[in-house]
């Protein structure tokens, strides 16, 4: 049986890419369970700094494959909340991952796929692509990424996309703010690349985990206790060794050290 989630290494960024190329890469629960045990495996090795996303074949991840939409419709209500659950625990695993993890959607992008696109921190999406949330159209609602969306794109956007059900061209998505950037397909890889060596040579480790701490967590905040927050993390950041690096190498005229072993 091949790997639901194949995993490659260049440098220090990992590209996770699904594996379920005859079903479209449709999020079934095992498939959750790989890409949640490859993303807390991601975690714990020091020497990455970026993660792709990614699928095999000609989608992203479009759409439910018959054997799950089978299962739901069959499953008991402890069973549906289970496997609901299992879903919004990976979409907050990438949500709130200590890394940048870039979508690069290479093909259709439906329900369950889409959202796991808009849940990443950057997508960059295949101008063949198709992308959209349909969840309504079949009788199901779209309620986990309907948390995630209303914080992307505030709530007329993500009515405008939930309550409808249709589908926008990549192009269509980037200009709604969907989405990150629209690429042609020729182009995707290197525009991919181009960013994740950029995040891993330009950015500091400490400060891009503590930049998403603070974005997934600042909007739930009422005004005083989230100037209350921003402060205790101004002033955490300053004392931490990556700032302090970042300080005396501006002071020095030299480059940043993770700039350095970014060149090497």
């Amino acid at each position: 049986m091949s790997t639901l989630v194949q995993t490659t290494t260049d440098g220090s960024v990992c590209t996770l890419r699904l594996n379920r190329p005859d079903k479209r890469n449709a999020l079934n629960a095992d498939l959750v369970t790989a890409l949640k045990n490859a993303l807390n495996d991601a975690s714990k090795r020091e020497d990455l700094r970026v993660l792709v996303l990614t699928g095999a074949g000609s989608a992203f991840s479009a759409g439910a494959d018959l054997s799950s939409l089978r299962a739901m419709r069959e499953a008991g209500p402890m069973e549906n909340q289970s496997d609901s659950r299992h879903l919004a625990e990976l979409f907050r695993l990438i949500y709130q991952h200590s890394m940048p993890v870039i979508a690069k959607v290479n093909g259709h992008a439906i329900g369950g796929g889409c959202g796991l696109a808009a849940v990443c921190d950057f997508s960059y999406v295949a101008e063949k692509a198709t992308l959209g949330f349909t969840e309504v159209r079949i009788g199901f609602v779209p309620a986990i990424v309907m948390v995630f969306l209303r914080r992307k794109l505030g709530e007329t956007r993500a009515r405008d996309l939930l309550l409808r059900g249709r589908l926008l061209d990549a192009t269509d998505a980037a200009a709604l703010g969907l989405v990150t950037r629209a690429v042609s397909d020729e182009a995707l890889d290197e525009a991919v690349g181009d960013l994740a060596q950029e995040l891993a040579r330009e950015t500091s480790e400490s400060a891009v985990a503590l930049t998403k701490q603070m974005m997934a967590r600042v909007p739930g905040m009422g005004l005083d206790e989230a100037l209350d927050y921003a402060v205790q993390m101004n002033a955490f950041a300053r004392g931490t060794d990556d700032c302090e690096a970042g300080i005396d190498a501006f002071l020095s005229g030299e480059d940043v050290p993770w700039k350095q072993k970014g060149e090497g």
